[in-house]
């Protein structure tokens, strides 16, 4: 027994922790423990890192496509719409030869449904990279032109890159689709109005949906078959299937005559 006069001996300062009660002694970590301990917060950095690609993926990589976009619409130097609503014509549409070139912007697409200021470029083709990474909706090349017989089709993103086609399942039949192509070299502008007829979900490999007649493969095209196609994937973050939206061709107009109905009436 030690005297209040005395210091503690070593052991005795260790194990008294003030309160009369000796302390507990922390275990020794293992080797097994450590390595534990560090593979956990290596998922933790694998976690925050995943979370950072994905900001960047699904929010970065829109802005900056949405604004280059908006640029590769400036470039077509298309005039100011006119206020005016134009004169709906039915006959046979002019038509601009297909591009020559993978990439080439040659029109605008504008869809009332996705908001009055929903106005974005079409290239020549479909690659990921060069096309719908990039310019955002993509023509198939060899399906035909805007208000030519057969079916113009169109692919876009529907998550990521400016995701132009992200509200494609939102479309109703009746709804209009409309398109402009323009060349300023030719002094070409032309608008085409298509409206919806139906859409339907298929798998990748599903390629009738962009026949010259819609799901009719082997069938010639008509005077009245004059359709729109668009596709994207399905369903959100996914490429297991295809949502298909079909339109058949209203009318067309001479962009100098005037602007369709459809687009003045939206930007009321």
């Amino acid at each position: 027994m030690t005297s209040h006069d005395t210091l503690p001996s070593r052991r005795d300062a260790l194990d008294d922790d003030g309160t009369g009660q000796p302390r507990r002694r922390r275990p020794r970590q293992t080797v097994g423990g450590a390595l534990v301990a560090l593979l956990a917060e290596l998922l933790i950095i694998a976690g925050a890192g995943t979370g950072l690609y994905v900001i960047w993926t699904a929010w970065w990589t829109d802005v900056v496509a949405v604004n280059e976009q908006t640029k590769l619409v400036q470039t077509l130097d298309q005039p100011e719409p006119k206020k005016v609503v134009g004169t709906e014509r039915r006959d046979a549409a002019p038509v601009l030869s297909e591009p020559p070139g993978l990439s080439t912007v040659f029109g605008t697409m504008q869809i009332p449904r996705f908001g009055a200021d929903y106005n974005r470029p079409i290239g020549e083709g479909t690659d990921r990279e060069q096309v719908l990474n990039t310019i955002g909706l993509g023509h198939y090349q060899d399906t035909a032109m805007p208000g030519a017989e057969g079916n113009f089709a169109v692919a876009g993103h529907r998550v990521t890159y400016g995701k132009p086609l992200n509200q494609i399942a939102d479309l109703k039949s009746g709804d209009p689709i409309v398109v402009r192509v323009t060349d300023a070299k030719t002094k070409f502008d032309v608008w085409y109005v298509y409206k919806v007829t139906d859409s339907q979900i298929v798998t990748p490999d599903h390629i009738e949906t962009i026949a010259p007649v819609p799901n009719k493969p082997g069938v010639e095209p008509s005077a009245e078959d004059r359709w729109l196609t668009l596709t994207a994937c399905h369903p959100m973050w996914s490429a297991a299937q295809r949502y298909v939206v079909h339109a058949k061709m209203d009318y067309w107009m001479q962009a100098s005559d005037g602007t369709p109905k459809e687009l003045t009436e939206a930007a009321k």
